[in-house]
């Protein structure tokens, strides 16, 4: 399994993972990804930005993720909480692994893969958010050092958890 920056022409396997996921959320009642986001447009936005990046195995795209490091507007206000830290930092967005390749800690790679971006470019604090529904995600990133700090407003109003880990130097 390697991870690689994602390109153009993995548009199509990055969004039939993306409807997976869609159709997953939607079978737990989860109010996540069902408004027709994300799509082809903010993939592509990924993309031109040099943030999306996907985890091959045999050939296969079989996980996605996006990791910025441009900061997060949303993220300016958190309610009920606050952030660890107010130093730069990373945000992981549209995480998903494919159905076949769910329960074999995919997603934990894929935060350890964005932890080792962070410390390249020499950023100590990674931020996320979720749905407060989704316990999968918010479990898994407790499992991995997060904290949860909040909660923080979408630009559509709707409300997420939030999440911050702070890296080893």
């Amino acid at each position: 399994m390697d991870f690689r920056k994602s390109t153009i022409k993995d548009i199509p396997s990055i969004m039939g993972i993306i409807k997976q996921a869609q159709s997953y959320f939607k079978s737990k009642n989860i109010d996540q990804w069902q408004d027709g986001y994300p799509n082809e447009d903010s993939l592509k936005g990924d993309i031109e930005n040099d943030e999306s990046y996907v985890l091959i195995e045999d050939g296969k795209i079989i996980a996605t993720a996006a990791i910025s490091f441009r900061g997060e507007k949303t993220y300016n206000k958190i309610y009920d909480g606050k952030w660890i830290s107010n130093d730069k930092y990373a945000v992981v967005h549209r995480v998903a692994v494919g159905d076949g390749y769910k329960g074999r800690g995919i997603s934990h790679k894929i935060i350890k893969f964005s932890e080792e971006k962070c410390k390249e470019k020499g950023f100590y604090s990674i931020k996320i958010d979720t749905h407060d529904d989704n316990f999968v995600m918010r479990s898994m990133l407790e499992k991995n050092g997060f904290k949860y700090c909040g909660v923080i407003l979408l630009e559509d109003g709707a409300e997420r958890v939030a999440y911050e880990k702070i890296l080893e130097k």
